[in-house]
């Protein structure tokens, strides 16, 4: 192939316009309408209605909607600015944008027919949160030892078992929902279908209490004989396990991005503070010691930025990017987790209290190592992807 046919990938740190304004637009309304309400909802572990609307009032639920569906018509890599930016504030919102964007509606876009497209994509895009069902109490890392059953009766199917660990589960009017139609078949009976709430036999269950990113709700799944239409199949009859490996791939750099803005927050607060504690009749954050800390953090919060938007770049350009997905949500998770506890201890005692930012972001970096594919999982599929 000649150098001049080459796919074109935009420089890493370089914005479009039309990004540079999302991801600002994502920092004003993140700054102005979350953060005053972020330590009210992790106490509550619930997120507010209104701030919920707000995303769905800022474009922040349609980025990569087409607009023929009300949607905006963005980027993949839009959405993960905008993840970024958010997650800087309050990763509990992130995620539940997240979700909503890089796997819900990933999976419509690619996956869905136009009849399925025409009847949840607009409702998508205005007012109901979209959520991912596949992990199951014995399939977590083995994501496709499912125990949900689906069996065609009539024009229905007729689905029987529990989802666990589903993000937006109290919140969501739309989920995508992995069962297996031909345990025989092994991973090729797994199908995908849409269930909405009211649907007969399927309820939610309940909702976790976590360690972190708990204003974003985790509940259970309960399918009693729950009957989901036919049409409601998203793709093929069997082909659940290939939509779910194409977008759980592509859901991985929007968790880098969250890691990232978590990061970024956590480092900001300890920036901030550095700057104003004074000790010894100075500031700390002119000690050399703490100088140097702050140079490293800083140093590996660009490196885990630079390898998510490298990795959106190249799926947003068609070329290859599972492993270097894997290897930013990897790297990403590492580096939150370090940064928001190096950012303690520049806080010291401080840094161990709920009033202020720190020990939030340390909470919340953790589940970057186990959702979307732990740390061990990435680390396999990089191993496999060196050649």
């Amino acid at each position: 192939m000649a150098i001049d046919t080459l796919p074109r990938i935009a420089p890493l740190t370089t914005l479009t316009e039309d990004e540079q304004m999302l991801r600002d637009a994502a920092a004003d309304f993140a700054r102005g309408a979350i953060a005053p309400h972020i330590h009210e909802m992790d106490k509550a572990a619930e997120l507010r209605k209104d701030i919920m609307d707000g995303c769905f009032e800022q474009g922040l639920m349609a980025i990569e909607i087409p607009e023929k569906y009300d949607g905006a018509g963005g980027s993949f890599f839009m959405s993960i600015v905008a993840i970024e930016e958010i997650s800087r504030v309050d990763p509990a919102v992130g995620v539940f944008v997240d979700v909503h964007n890089t796997l819900v509606i990933n999976a419509f876009n690619h996956w869905a027919s136009d009849d399925i497209k025409q009847r949840y994509l607009p409702r998508l895009a205005t007012d109901t949160v979209g959520a991912y069902a596949l992990s199951e109490a014995s399939s977590g890392s083995d994501a496709f030892s499912l125990k949900l059953r689906a069996v065609k009766k009539g024009d229905k199917w007729i689905l029987n078992g529990h989802k666990l660990w589903i993000t937006n589960g109290k919140e969501a009017g739309v989920f995508i929902v992995f069962a297996n139609v031909s345990p025989e078949d092994g991973y090729k009976g797994i199908t995908a279908f849409i269930v909405e709430p009211g649907m007969p036999g399927f309820s939610i269950g309940k909702k976790e209490d976590k360690l972190g990113i708990r204003a974003s709700s985790t509940t259970e799944l309960i399918f009693e004989d729950c009957e989901v239409p036919d049409v409601n199949v998203l793709g093929e009859v069997g082909k659940g396990y290939k939509i779910a490996i194409e977008t759980l791939n592509e859901g991985r750099i929007g968790i880098g991005a969250q890691m990232v803005g978590i990061a970024r927050g956590a480092f900001d607060a300890a920036l901030t503070y550095a700057k104003e504690r004074k000790q010894f009749g100075k500031t700390i954050g002119s000690f050399q010691g703490m100088q140097f800390e702050l140079a490293r953090l800083a140093t590996e919060i660009e490196l885990a930025r630079l390898m998510v938007y490298q990795a959106a770049r190249l799926k947003e350009a068609g070329q290859p990017f599972l492993k270097e997905a894997a290897m930013a949500k990897f790297y990403s998770s590492e580096v939150a987790e370090r940064v928001a506890s190096s950012a303690i201890e520049v806080f010291g005692g401080y840094g161990y209290v709920s009033e202020y930012p720190v020990e939030k972001f340390y909470r919340d970096a953790k589940i970057g190592k186990i959702y979307e594919g732990t740390t061990f999982m990435q680390l396999q599929t990089i191993a496999k992807l060196l050649g």
